[in-house]
């Protein structure tokens, strides 16, 4: 199935060059006055290599439909994230190298899909949105409207995230996942 290039999300598995590739991070990037383009880092699934490849805006992506699960973030021991299929409570355990920089997002409880290929774990499609709560960051200016000035902000699962001046820790906001951005308080 095609899909354009900014449609790409980390834990997707893709075929690239004849190869299938999970897709570790995407970065939507628009260079002064140049065209915008994806910056993706892939894993192939075959060698474990990890490479970087940019995408045009436009290019077409060929996603590869594999058996995915929905399944619930439970918890991570070392570098394993360890997930329950929700209609038999089997667990599955996901290393760090397959989930990428999902694991900037994984909550207990959150409810992700998990790509199967030949019963073998190969990735995972987070929700499109996630609320999080902010664990650090500057004090908030009482006076500070919407403008273009950020700050960072830390969030629980330790994620860095530009947010508006008026954001104080301890406040639940929602981030969208694709491009791990500040779009609303929660």
């Amino acid at each position: 199935m095609a899909i354009p290039a900014t449609q790409m999300r980390p834990g997707m598995v893709i075929k690239h060059n004849e190869k299938l590739h999970s897709v570790f991070s995407v970065e939507h990037r628009t260079p002064g006055n140049l065209r915008a383009f994806i910056q993706a880092k892939l894993r192939n699934l075959e060698s474990g290599a990890m490479f970087e490849h940019r995408f045009r805006s436009g290019d077409a992506i060929d996603r590869v439909i594999v058996d995915d699960v929905q399944m619930e973030f439970l918890y991570q021991d070392g570098d394993e994230y360890i997930f329950m299929d929700m209609s038999n409570y089997e667990q599955t355990s996901l290393s760090r190298e397959i989930l990428g920089d999902a694991v900037d997002y994984m909550l207990p409880n959150i409810k992700v899909d998990i790509s199967f290929i030949d019963g073998k774990p190969v990735g995972v499609e987070l929700p499109n949105v996630v609320e999080m709560t902010v664990v650090e960051t500057e004090p908030g200016i009482k006076s500070a409207t919407a403008s273009s000035v950020t700050k960072p902000a830390k969030t629980e699962t330790g994620l860095i995230v530009q947010v508006p001046p008026f954001i104080n820790e301890g406040e639940k906001i929602r981030i969208d996942t694709a491009e791990g951005a500040y779009m609303s308080r929660a």
